[in-house]
């Protein structure tokens, strides 16, 4: 039970750290939609990259654990 709720706690600040990344990063970049250049991630946006990708792993750990349980 507990688990359950971490995990849904989890799925939503995840939710929330992945809107509020940077738009150009995504699919567009790929079609021409961006200049082409390459910008490296500074202050908050390197904080909110690295966190997503932290809950990401936090959040596939739970889950495995839940199916082994």
């Amino acid at each position: 039970m507990i688990l359950t709720i971490l995990q849904l706690i989890i799925s939503i600040v995840l939710v929330i750290l992945i809107l509020l990344q940077e738009r150009s990063a995504g699919l567009s970049g790929i079609f021409g939609g961006e200049g082409g250049f390459y910008q490296t991630r500074r202050g908050l946006e390197k904080i909110i990259f690295r966190s997503t990708i932290l809950l990401a792993a936090l959040f596939m750990i739970i889950a495995i654990i839940q199916l082994v349980s």
